[in-house]
């Protein structure tokens, strides 16, 4: 919810139409006390522009298209940020998407870790993750394996996203949707050759810096003991 306002995410305030205190324009506005949500009703401007000050605080136009236009009393700073912060957390939210990877009972070990490498990816970016398992024909019969899968995916995925529920079986499929971790606890383990590649002369690099630093320690007691 907007600090302030109760209208729809499409009709979000934007910082640079906002008017504070002399800018507003109305002769009169309902105003608010955003702290306590104590409504001091209809007021001339210059009433709510003193009632503002007597707190110590700003007066904001929130609503500028309501009659009369809506103002809360309130910190205009705090204000600001905690519409930038909802603001970019409803862009976050509109960029994660739900990402669908499809497996098969009998799956290649050289597909399967493929499609864990996808899987992977699209958590990394804080996609959710939707596990489709397809059962064909005598698959069904045994329904246990298929399951025994959908919990290898859940183990060999867990430290880059946990599951929302346990797998759920309709009909032919069964299906798992997986969540990212936050980022700071993310862990890719699948890797394509020339990720692996980059991986490791990033570790080889670090091996080397490693050296170095031992060598010029070495020289520098050496010096010290010289000295």
């Amino acid at each position: 919810m907007l600090p302030g306002s109760r209208s729809h995410p499409d009709n979000a305030i934007q910082l640079n139409q906002i008017r504070v205190n002399h800018r507003i324009r109305a002769r009169e506005v309902r105003v608010i006390v955003a702290s306590s949500g104590q409504q001091l009703g209809v007021m001339k401007i210059q009433d709510a522009l003193r009632a503002a000050q007597q707190h110590g605080l700003d007066l904001v136009e929130v609503a500028a298209t309501a009659n009369p236009p809506v103002c809360r009393i309130v910190d205009f700073g705090k204000f600001k940020y905690d519409l930038a912060k909802h603001d970019k957390d409803r862009k976050q939210n509109a960029a994660s998407k739900l990402k669908e990877i499809k497996f098969r009972v009998n799956i290649a070990e050289h597909d399967y870790i493929t499609k864990l490498r996808h899987g992977e990816e699209f958590l990394d970016k804080g996609n959710k993750v939707r596990i489709l398992l397809q059962f064909r024909g005598r698959e069904m019969a045994h329904k246990e394996i298929g399951m025994d899968l959908m919990q290898k995916i859940r183990k060999d995925l867990e430290l880059m996203g946990h599951p929302e529920a346990e797998p759920k079986l309709m009909g032919k499929n069964c299906f798992m949707t997986l969540v990212p971790l936050p980022p700071g606890k993310r862990k890719r383990h699948f890797f394509s050759d020339h990720e692996t590649a980059l991986k490791d002369v990033d570790e080889d690099d670090e091996d080397e810096d490693d050296e170095e630093e031992e060598e010029e320690e070495e020289a520098a007691e050496q010096v010290e003991e010289n000295a």
